[in-house]
């Protein structure tokens, strides 16, 4: 069961196309795995278009307000279907978001069991991948400069933090120091604006290629 999501906030600058790119595709994703997020940004919206009707601002609403409209039950879900893009890699296919299929992907860049291709959206120092690791992959222990946000989009992996399952929506940032590992192996969807930083041991010399990663 996913049990990472974006926050209110978050998905309300979705509904509100206030995003940038990057965490747009990024949510999108999350939501093609996530029913409570769907039903959320469904009652968002409706919430939205009754600002208008009303001449309010939906930024103006107290906690209450917000938690009332987007746990509301009346909404029906209807999500939007298109033709799926399928992805090979070591042998295994897999479906990628909707919202990645007008975008373009560089070349694959392998280092060991984990291999990224950049996802070509020209944010300055904000990167987006997509990040295979294979199976009985692992990233050394580290954090990270800036901000990173992870989206499982298949497969497995898990950390000191929890174990994740597709659709976990993963948000981290220098606060936080972790060791992925996959068994079976995943493919990610990343979102950062800093390298990575190994923090113990010979790992440490892992560095410059941490830029590689980012």
């Amino acid at each position: 069961m996913i049990k990472h999501h974006p926050t209110p906030a978050l998905l309300l600058a979705f509904t509100q196309g206030q995003l940038d790119s990057s965490l747009s595709i990024a949510v999108s994703a999350h939501l093609e795995h996530c029913e409570c997020c769907r039903h959320q940004v469904l009652a968002l919206q409706e919430a939205s278009a009754q600002c208008l009707d009303d001449d309010c601002e939906l930024e103006t609403w107290d906690d209450e307000d917000m938690i009332s409209a987007i746990t509301d039950e009346d909404y029906e879900i209807h999500p939007k279907q298109s033709m799926p893009l399928k992805l090979h890699l070591k042998g295994q296919e897999y479906t990628l978001p909707r919202a990645l299929q007008s975008v373009a992907l560089s070349n694959w860049l392998k280092l060991g069991k984990l291999a990224r291709a950049r996802v070509d959206l020209n944010e300055g120092d904000v990167h987006t991948n997509l990040l295979h690791i294979e199976k009985g992959g692992t990233i050394p222990i580290h954090t990270h400069k800036g901000f990173e946000l992870t989206v499982l989009l298949a497969g497995e992996f898990k950390d000191e933090f929890d174990d994740y399952v597709p659709g976990d929506f993963i948000w981290l940032n220098d606060a936080n120091t972790h060791t992925p590992f996959t068994e079976h192996g995943c493919l990610c969807l990343t979102v950062a604006n800093n390298s990575m930083h190994f923090v113990q041991g010979i790992s440490q010399v892992l560095n410059p290629i941490g830029k590689l990663i980012y």
